[in-house]
């Protein structure tokens, strides 16, 4: 059953507010918002959200920083093959 912006804004809360700087959380659940609506567009129609493997690679490689999560937001939009590849490397070279 497909959920609205809001109410994933709600379940997404505690993780980002865990991942990001007080200040920051916020314009990140902004931008995760804007995020969906991206992925609906080159994704949908029934791709209503960014996926959450997808999601997950992309809070990975932002390593909390809002500068990051933009840029990494934008490029698994345009082509999330690329980061789920820096995300499986980064992966593996985690201890």
């Amino acid at each position: 059953m497909a959920i609205g912006a809001d109410q994933r804004r709600r379940e997404r809360k505690p993780r980002i507010e865990a991942l990001f700087a007080s200040r920051d959380a916020e314009a990140a659940l902004d931008l995760l918002h804007l995020t969906d609506m991206a992925w609906h567009d080159c994704y949908g129609p029934r791709e209503l959200e960014i996926p959450p493997p997808v999601l997950d690679d992309v809070l990975l490689l932002a390593h909390g920083s809002l500068a990051m999560l933009i840029r990494v937001a934008r490029e698994a939009v345009l082509d999330f093959r690329d980061v789920r590849i820096a995300a499986d490397r980064e992966r593996a070279e985690s201890p």
